[in-house]
């Protein structure tokens, strides 16, 4: 399971946003067996209609979507990189983690202190940056100082310095690693690093109720700067995300709809992280239960197989699949049969979005 580490400065709504994410991650999933691991790490389940709409079509006992892990990381501060705050602890917990998402305060308040003393999405965005960026020189550093003797003999060594001294330029004029144009020898030369600036990032504009439908002007200050990383930004309320946590659930899109907008924000990030991670979906349904399964993008259908079970790779014969807007429109799997829907892939299969699947294989 692929990890997502929430990060941000304090008070900015990271963990507010944290409790709100599993707790209604588990409201949305009756049979998934929610768990969480510690008490800042949670397994979430990943928002998709389609499994309803299969339940129904397979009269299935049960539906078990596909899952992400998020980690709530303790708030990082100015000179975290040089151990403010137990910083080096804090940033050790964002190297573990497979993406980020970097929650950001756009929103006044005057019972919640922040840090800096005003609100201003730009300079914290900086000092994440930064910290993360001064952590991953040092460690640039350190490896370009072993390297440099092992390259005088060694090929690997000369791809691998070369790779690093581009990141160290890169990180000096403040830029992130996930910026630095590298060859995949390269790239695979450094992987070991486990960079921070080198994950993939989200920001979580955090705004107040209000805000919600149309955002504010620290929010498009948000999105200028993630446009310039080539990254995403999703607005999100961790105010009103925790006030649906205790509503009904009948309620809650009426709730929704008196703010105007169709569904919260951590919908929209749950999905958006799914996405960040390059992750996608097959599905698979029957009388005893519907599932999403995840698979990285570019798997073929014996590796999807094998997601499943490692028999079922080992065994593949063929896969029998049908797109899942053709199953929903045939009405069922033995109408998308007859119509010649439902196609049978072999090997070289690339499974694509929303298949859904069914194996062939020897045991």
């Amino acid at each position: 399971m692929l990890r997502a580490g929430i990060v941000g400065l304090p008070n900015v709504g990271k963990s507010t946003l944290f409790n709100a994410l599993v707790a209604n991650a588990k409201a949305a999933a009756a049979n998934f067996p929610f768990c969480t691991i510690e008490p800042n790490v949670g397994v979430v389940a990943v928002p998709d209609e389609r499994l309803n709409v299969l339940a129904k079509l397979s009269a299935s006992k049960q539906i078990v979507p596909a899952r992400i892990e998020f980690v709530d990381i303790a708030g990082l501060v100015k000179g975290a990189s040089q151990g403010e705050g137990l910083g080096n602890q804090f940033l050790s917990h964002i190297r573990e983690v497979d993406a980020i998402v970097h929650v950001v305060r756009c929103f006044e308040n005057d019972d919640i202190i922040h840090v800096a003393g005003n609100v201003d999405p730009e300079r914290d965005i900086e000092i994440i940056n930064l910290e993360l960026a001064l952590a991953d020189l040092a460690q640039v550093e350190r490896r370009i100082e072993r390297t440099r003797k092992q390259a005088r003999t060694s090929k690997e060594a000369q791809v691998e310095l070369g790779a690093l001294e581009k990141l160290a330029a890169a990180l000096n004029q403040g830029k992130q690693a996930r910026q630095v144009s590298l060859t995949a020898e390269e790239a695979e030369s450094v992987l070991a690093l486990n960079l921070l600036t080198g994950k993939p990032i989200i920001y979580a504009a955090n705004v107040s109720e209000d805000d919600l439908a149309a955002g504010n002007q620290w929010v498009e200050r948000v999105r200028s700067i993630a446009a310039a990383q080539k990254a995403q930004v999703v607005v999100v309320s961790a105010q009103v995300e925790s006030e649906l946590v205790d509503l009904p659930e009948e309620e809650r899109a009426d709730f929704l709809e008196s703010l105007g907008v169709e569904e919260g924000g951590l919908k929209s990030l749950i999905r958006a992280t799914y996405q960040l991670l390059g992750l996608r979906t097959f599905l698979t349904t029957g009388p005893e239960e519907t599932r999403a399964w995840t698979i990285k993008a570019g798997m073929l259908a014996p590796q999807a197989a094998g997601v499943i079970h490692s028999d079922f790779e080992r065994g593949f014969i063929r896969a029998e699949t049908v797109a899942y807007r053709d199953l929903v429109g045939a009405g069922s799997m033995s109408a998308a049969r007859e119509k010649g829907l439902l196609r049978s892939e072999g090997k070289d299969y690339l499974v694509q979005e929303g298949d859904v699947m069914l194996f062939r294989f020897n045991v």
